[in-house]
């Protein structure tokens, strides 16, 4: 956009004036000390003058807040780096002649939530054919076979499945964050796979979603791809098209 800033301040009331919110759980019962608790960990952290608008006790022994105050950062946004998308989505119409006429069969992707992770919310999303954000997941692409698993279900079970359906693609999400459990379940899959598949040119993609996973890379978790909150299907189809067929050719 023309004549926009590289320097910003966040936005609260009045342009440029530094306020934000934030909100966070302490082990204090909501007693006389808890609002001042609060307030003490809100300028420690660069808040001033900082406010307690909410607090509320979760059990008898935890108070969850939530806080307003003025930062003095800047946000530089010539620093800010943005990973390109390097594939064109396709419609479902190019990636099913794709698969067709490059693979010759179909297309197989088994998927599943792993661990104790019960959300099948985003799972469903990108594999059932009800879809999400008006696009259709990939059980609607003629060309693909999906073999959703559900969830709390196991690295090792995963991978068995994965290569007893001779898999092309494995994809999980992972919803559930706490103590990092996204990453823990997602590195079980990976070295699952490779466990499975010393060879690295016969193994299948390893693909993982959710939306905690800003701060990893692919190569952190040992998976071929990271899908952040909002991925549609037909990114991921785009996607599967783009590292299994690299050589298709798909209508300009």
């Amino acid at each position: 956009m023309t004549g926009e800033p590289k320097i910003v301040r966040p936005y609260g009331d009045t342009t440029g004036d530094g306020m934000v919110q934030l909100s966070f759980t302490l082990p204090v019962g909501k007693d006389g000390r808890a609002d001042g608790a609060a307030l003490q960990l809100a300028r420690k952290m660069g808040l001033e003058p900082a406010t307690v608008v909410h607090s509320k006790a979760m059990g008898p022994d935890f108070t969850f807040f939530v806080v307003y105050g003025r930062v003095s950062h800047l946000v530089d946004l010539s620093q800010v780096e943005v990973v390109e998308r390097e594939f064109p989505v396709l419609t479902a119409k190019e990636v099913n002649l794709a698969i067709r006429s490059r693979l010759r069969r179909k297309l197989v992707v088994v998927g599943a939530t792993v661990g104790t992770d019960a959300h099948t919310v985003g799972l469903d999303a990108i594999l059932n054919v009800k879809g999400f954000a008006g696009e259709k997941g990939l059980e609607y692409y003629r060309e693909v076979r999906v073999v959703n698993m559900g969830s709390q279900v196991t690295a090792d079970e995963l991978v068995a499945r994965a290569k007893a359906e001779h898999a092309d693609a494995l994809l999980t999400s992972q919803v559930v964050t706490q103590k990092d459990a996204h990453l823990h379940h997602t590195r079980e899959v990976s070295e699952a796979v490779v466990a499975t598949w010393p060879d690295a040119s016969h193994r299948p993609l390893v693909i993982v979603g959710g939306p905690r996973f800003d701060t990893v890379t692919p190569k952190d978790l040992g998976v071929d791809r990271i899908f952040g909150r909002g991925t549609t299907p037909a990114e991921v189809a785009s996607y599967l098209v783009h590292a299994l067929l690299p050589t298709a050719k798909v209508p300009a």
